[in-house]
């Protein structure tokens, strides 16, 4: 029966020490295996991984997270792909601040505009191809009309002759028949005082140019922030990432690293976290994440990070591709580690050499052997756990009471169990809806026949509802005093995930923090 360690150990008390250096050689043998795969396609997915894990850090202020990304983005070389995604985001949901920017340097325009028939277009007119109602339309207009002096022969019109500034004064409608794209193709030529207007400047404002070609404007305020270090910008940039949530910029910003920037960023970031364990849910991937990185510094390289965070806080999606690999040797390879590791004599010390291990440093690969074992406790689980009464035998072997929920057990007399939204209920509830469905247009097809038939086919559902009845579990535990129903599905995350919290409790414990 799998042992989850809950109990602390004798500290000095080594147990068997041939064990526990057979149990350290077959983790560095897990480790090796699950690094053939991640190296072979997975390390993309892993680097996702640790950015997602980031990203659910909760406990850095606005005025830290601004300090933090702006000390990234001005660190050399420029992280201009990082800077780039960072403008992305402001366009998107600040709009205005972008466009304030544009509209202290309208004459940008000119070079925007100069050989480009789609964005005269988009920006000044209307479909159709006269002039438009919006900010570039209005601009052009109101700027012709006030300096017509300047500019009004350069106006050209639809029709077979122009209109007189007085005849557009009463009739400004007749403005819709400017043949927007020579006009404008005039101005650029030999109207510079459009392009740098207040009408052109005020209409810039709102940021709705961006959406004419947003590629443009993040190269030029690329530009601005690392060949003009204009202030502006970078005031505009300071201002967003105190506005925006942590979560959002990392899940955005983060892919865009290399490894080397990444790895700068967590040491910068350890130096701005100090959680408490025993205040968290040990279900918090990101919270586990983020109290071996405050305890851990000195990040220069990603590779163990990103094994630690597979196994401790994404243990199902690793075991998914894991699986989803191809390379059957590798995967009998794995099971036959897994298998060899649960078959060492086991006792509550077993784990002390190791853990003891952690006491003496403060690094990632302090803490790499207790995340492989605990997802060993998540692959055992996940594999091998598959009926109620198996999972009772490995409660009653931990000590840990149990009480059955309520939730999930019972179905009605239409099939759907009761009292649940998992989507295990779901998924059963749409197959035996499905079944009784079939069911009745099996009747309707076979109304002729005899009533047995029928009572045939009543038996043979009620056998499939007491099958479907007698697989599915739901669990009151006393290690989080009874508060949640864990059923099948989620019970090999959350105990491996416990055992490691635990066992990292036992490690602060130790460092008296």
């Amino acid at each position: 029966m799998l042992h989850l360690f809950l109990s602390e150990p004798i500290w000095n008390d080594n147990g068997d020490d041939n064990s526990a250096k057979m149990r350290v050689s077959l983790l560095s043998n897990l480790e090796s295996v699950i690094w053939s795969v991640m190296a072979s396609g997975g390390r993309s997915e892993a680097r996702l991984w640790l950015c997602n894990t980031i990203a659910g850090i909760s406990s850095i202020s606005r005025h830290h997270q601004c300090e933090l990304l702006m000390n990234l983005l001005r660190s050399k070389p420029p992280k201009k792909g990082f800077a780039s995604q960072l403008l992305e985001m402001i366009f998107e949901n600040r709009p205005h601040k972008a466009g304030s920017i544009i509209a202290k340097r309208s004459y940008i325009l000119k070079k925007f505009f100069e050989g480009n028939p789609t964005r005269i277009s988009q920006w000044f007119s209307r479909t159709g191809g006269g002039l438009g109602h919006g900010p570039g339309a209005k601009a052009l207009s109101q700027f012709s009309f006030v300096n017509r002096d300047i500019c009004w022969e350069e106006l050209e019109w639809k029709g077979k002759h122009g209109q007189s500034p007085a005849v557009v004064a009463t009739k400004p409608h007749y403005f819709l028949d400017l043949d927007v794209q020579a006009t404008v193709e005039n101005f650029l030529e030999n109207v510079p005082e459009f392009w740098l207007s207040n009408e052109l400047s005020e209409s810039l404002k709102d940021g709705e140019i961006l959406l004419v070609d947003r590629k443009f404007f993040v190269e030029f305020f690329v530009d601005l922030m690392y060949k003009e270090d204009s202030r502006d910008v970078w005031e505009v940039t300071s201002e967003y990432l105190k506005e925006e949530c942590f979560s959002s910029l990392c899940k955005r910003l983060l892919i865009t690293l290399d490894e080397r920037d990444l790895c700068d960023f967590l040491n910068m970031l350890h130096k701005n976290l100090d959680p408490r364990i025993e205040h968290k849910d040990p279900m918090d991937s990101s919270y586990l994440f983020e109290v071996i990185l405050s305890k851990c510094g000195d990040f220069r390289c990603l590779d163990q990070i990103l094994l630690l965070n597979a196994v401790c806080n994404h243990g199902r999606q690793l075991l998914r591709l894991l699986r989803d690999e191809e390379g059957h040797e590798e995967q009998e390879k794995l099971e036959d580690i897994v298998l060899k590791i649960c078959g060492i004599p086991n006792n509550d010390s077993s784990l002390a050499s190791i853990i003891k291990d952690c006491f003496k440093v403060k690094n990632i690969e302090a803490f790499k052997l207790l995340g492989l074992q605990s997802w060993v406790i998540y692959y055992s689980l996940a594999e091998k756990c598959r009926t109620p009464e198996s999972w009772e035998l490995l409660f009653t072997h931990n000590e840990i009471s149990f009480r059955k929920s309520d939730r999930y057990l019972f179905l009605d007399n239409h099939g759907v169990l009761e009292g649940g939204v998992c989507d295990l209920d779901r998924r059963a509830s749409k197959t035996v809806k499905h079944r009784k469905k079939h069911n009745r247009r099996k009747r309707k097809r076979d109304i002729n026949h005899d009533d047995s038939d029928n009572e045939l086919l009543d038996l043979g559902n009620t056998k499939n509802r007491l099958d479907l009845q007698s697989n599915v579990g739901s669990w009151l535990l006393s290690i989080d005093e009874y508060s949640a129903s864990w059923n099948s599905e989620d019970l090999p995350e959350y105990l491996s995930k416990y055992c490691l919290s635990t066992w990292m409790k036992w490690v602060f414990a130790q460092w008296g923090q």
